[in-house]
């Protein structure tokens, strides 16, 4: 492990949702990145089961429900703007240049899109599943077909001892 942290890459793609191994993702993405000259490039995915989070299974109307539904919309707005502002005055302070790309959809296809489309990284990182028993939501990411389509290297890395 250490080996591979040491080295030294210049465009990364880290796609991390701000949970505990989502932050060992970010921060050893930054740190592989070294200095100036790097990039570090960051994928918010806002997984797709959080377009119908609407609560009518409890909320008895529509206005509610639209109000809820707005609630929800905007705590997850501001969740992703402080994880976004965190995450870049990071790499602010080593100096990387930063880009962010907010999607909604499927973890996996989401990912494997923005390698696609975004541009040529030399790298994209990713933290391991949560452990079982862990609580959170669990990340969706298929993991081999993942490895089975990037055409660029994939480094997981582990979730934080706690």
């Amino acid at each position: 492990m250490h080996r591979v942290m040491s080295m030294k890459t210049q465009k990364i793609l880290c796609a991390s949702h701000d949970t505990l191994g989502a932050r060992a993702a970010e921060t050893a993405a930054l740190e592989m990145c070294g200095s100036t000259g790097s990039s570090f490039h960051h994928l918010v995915i806002v997984p797709d089961f959080w377009k119908n989070m609407m609560g009518d299974d409890w909320l008895n109307n529509a206005v509610t429900q639209a109000r809820f539904g707005n609630y929800v919309e905007n705590q997850l707005k501001q969740e992703i703007t402080e994880h976004m502002t965190r995450l870049s005055g990071e790499a602010r302070k080593r100096g990387i240049a930063h880009s962010t790309h907010v999607v909604q959809g499927n973890p996996t296809e989401s990912l494997l899109m923005e390698v696609g489309c975004r541009g040529r990284f030399n790298l994209a990182v990713i933290g391991s599943p949560r452990p079982s028993g862990s609580p959170g939501y669990r990340c969706s990411m298929a993991l081999k077909r993942l490895v089975r389509n990037l055409d660029i290297p994939l480094l997981i890395i582990p979730y934080p001892a706690l």
